[in-house]
């Protein structure tokens, strides 16, 4: 099932925030629980209406850089495929932190449409040190397992780190790099997890780029009408969550209030 990504409806991607998978510090021992939650948060979510979803290791703080384990792929690799058997929806993964290729190999895997890759284009330093590229080898290595058909969504000037060594490129000539180097959506948040994108910023990378532009955090019921109709997609997690928080269960009735109020946008009510 392709995902699609039109600015005259807006797409709503809701992410699944695996536990702590095996290996990791917070690991709490059963895989079995871990994808249960999964399965029924995709429940959750097909039940609201919402258009896809991305399955998302970030219970396993501390991140390695650029990699994970076997282990990791394979957990992931059992999630995603049962998030997607769930919700009959599109969905998507990434691996943190910058586990690119992995998160292709799972995608492949399970069956996935698309993943979510940080460090495609230049390099930044994030959390865990020093990210650089990852387009030319991601690429090579997606057309070497046969994954051609996995969009790759890329995000540009990544949340929760630092681009001084970048501050001389603005953030749409990031995106249209990353639209040179092939990257099939970019992806344009705020400064940390729940923090609101800038809408003048999407606005700019929309006018960059012939590329679908996705919300990559800090969008909320109030400000769903800055974004729908501007952005191709809106990737929502904190705010479908209890209080708002990332870390917490879906709220269903947060996750309704939000829904209803797409709808009405998408017809085109106040």
């Amino acid at each position: 099932m392709a995902l699609d990504l039109t600015p005259q409806r807006t797409a709503i991607l809701g992410m699944i925030h695996a536990l702590p998978l095996p290996g990791t510090p917070r690991w709490g021992g059963s895989l079995a629980a871990v994808v249960d939650r999964a399965a029924a948060e995709a429940r959750l979510y097909r039940q609201a209406g919402i258009d896809a979803l991305i399955v998302e290791n970030m219970h396993d703080t501390p991140y390695l850089k650029g990699s994970v384990g076997p282990e990791v792929v394979a957990a992931m690799t059992q999630v995603a495929a049962t998030v997607r058997a769930e919700s009959g929806l599109p969905v998507g993964v990434q691996i943190l932190a910058g586990a690119n290729r992995e998160a292709l190999a799972v995608a492949l895997a399970a069956g996935l449409q698309f993943v979510r890759v940080e460090g495609f284009v230049f390099a930044h330093v994030a959390d865990e040190g020093l990210i650089e590229s990852c387009a030319g080898e991601l690429l090579r290595y997606r057309r070497m397992i046969g994954a051609e058909a996995i969009q790759v969504f890329a995000d540009i000037k990544k949340k929760h780190s630092a681009h001084a060594i970048t501050a001389d490129v603005d953030l749409a000539e990031t995106a249209r790099a990353a639209g040179f180097f092939g990257a099939d959506g970019v992806i344009v948040t705020g400064m940390a997890t729940g923090a609101l994108t800038d809408p003048a910023e999407v606005a700019a990378v929309r006018r960059a780029v012939d590329l679908p532009v996705l919300v990559g955090s800090g969008v909320t019921v109030d400000n769903l009408d800055r974004f729908v109709g501007t952005a191709h997609g809106l990737i929502i997690g904190s705010h479908f969550k209890e209080q708002g928080r990332w870390e917490r269960p879906i709220d269903p009735q947060r996750l309704a209030a939000l829904m209803h109020r797409v709808e009405q946008l998408r017809a085109g009510q106040p």
